[in-house]
């Protein structure tokens, strides 16, 4: 039997991107039922930063109150020399940001974040969450979608109006639909590793709670505090050698890491010593140039466009994915009512809809485009060496603060319904 509900929308995956849509979703008046094929949600991952542009949007769900505890503001992002360890630029943040801006800079553990979509989710009664289901198949049909769900062994049917594929980089409803790129290797790989704020390695670090950036030829090491101050978020960004695909395990040579290191600061050389032990992790994307739809099904998030982090974007994208994705379909169906919608939306808004998917995808390539863009204009700046480097730092030295801040107002400013 085919469980179906009017109206009902489903989105794959219980991550940033999945829980934002759906409470996005049910903010518009729209039952969800999300499938989440982990049996259940972990503490996973390590720090990310939301800049005002998500913060912003969490607020408007009602999440970030509940993120607020665990978040820190960072007064300034501080790009350092990682040989000396002196700044060469401090963009300001703090109250600063939320002047500017109108919204917080916040960076939290991913965890925590997801704690945060989690509760906020779970107090909608329209929402659904099924953990330990995996999509098996899916059917699309003009009016509807329907997918197939393997639950603890057993398998059902769900039919809804619209199917949301949040499901990752290495998302498996982009493939089932025929939509998309492969997922491809940067050649980037990503070491992370979290301390606490006492330990001796990181003792020497600056105690105002700031973002660190330091900036070396073909690598960079990012620190910042996480819950509260208690823990230091570390992550360095490394070239590798070899492939990467969906099979990877995380084991990589730290050998990479340590000879990155070595030629920085001793106190940052340090932290990648012998028995230290760093969580490699590729750094993998996925090209947001081909398509994002066909018919109902959609893609949000690392599914449609995986990005580097050299823009520290990658939430950000996902939780603006979602929200513009639920503005756009609760303007295009929202006045429909149950009586009229047997099977889905609104059959006679089909076509409508379509149009609207397509003209919000048409949007949001263009804005991934821009931060695509930015990433690997700052992965150039940043792992510059020689001359180039010289010339970074110069023109890091000389310009004003706010002017730093002025070049992230496209960016960090933007709202739904806005270019950029």
């Amino acid at each position: 039997m085919i469980k179906r509900q009017p109206r009902e929308i489903l989105v794959a995956g219980a991550g940033i991107a999945g829980l934002t849509a759906a409470i996005a979703l049910a903010d518009r008046g729209f039952p969800v039922r999300i499938f989440e094929r982990a049996p259940e949600l972990q503490e996973i991952g390590a720090g990310l930063q939301l800049s005002p542009n998500a913060t912003r949007l969490l607020a408007r769900l009602g999440v970030l109150d509940l993120l607020r505890e665990s978040a820190v503001a960072p007064p300034a992002i501080v790009l350092r020399d990682a040989r000396t360890l002196k700044a060469l630029a401090r963009v300001p943040l703090g109250a600063e940001a939320e002047r500017r801006w109108a919204a917080p800079y916040l960076v939290v553990h991913r965890a925590d974040l997801q704690a945060a979509l989690l509760e906020a989710a779970q107090n909608c009664p329209c929402i659904s969450l099924i953990t330990g289901a995996t999509v098996r198949e899916v059917d699309l049909e003009t009016s509807r979608v329907s997918v197939t769900v393997e639950i603890g062994g057993q398998v059902e049917t769900f039919a809804g109006a619209l199917l949301v594929g949040a499901d990752g980089v290495w998302s498996e409803l982009r493939t089932k639909g025929g939509l998309g790129s492969v997922a491809r290797f940067s050649g980037q790989m990503a070491w992370r590793r979290t301390l606490p704020a006492g330990s001796p390695e990181v003792s020497w670090f600056p105690r105002d709670l700031s973002v660190n950036a330091f900036l070396h030829p073909g690598f960079h090491l990012v620190a910042y505090p996480l819950r509260g101050g208690s823990d230091i978020n570390l992550v360095a960004f490394t070239k590798a050698n070899g492939r990467v695909d969906e099979s990877w395990s995380a084991e990589a040579d730290p050998l990479s890491l340590r000879n990155a290191l070595a030629s920085t600061a001793p106190e940052l050389a340090l932290l990648a010593e012998d028995g230290t032990v760093w969580t490699p992790w590729p750094v993998c994307t996925v090209d947001s140039s081909t398509r994002w739809i066909r018919d109902r099904l959609v893609l949000i998030g690392d599914a449609a466009h995986a990005l580097t982090p050299f823009a520290a974007q990658g939430a950000a994208m996902a939780i603006e994915d979602a929200v513009t994705l639920a503005d756009v379909i609760g303007e295009v169906v929202g006045a429909a009512n149950d009586a009229e919608v047997p099977n889905g939306l609104s059959i006679s808004d089909t076509t409508r809809l379509h149009q609207a998917l397509l003209a919000w995808e048409t949007s949001r390539r263009t804005r991934i485009a821009a931060v695509r863009k930015r990433g690997a204009f700052n992965e150039f700046v940043w792992h510059a060496s020689g001359p180039v480097a010289l010339a970074r730092n110069l023109v890091l030295r000389a310009r004003p603060s706010q002017s730093l801040a002025a070049d992230m107002d496209w960016l960090y400013g933007w709202e739904p319904g806005t270019s950029g």
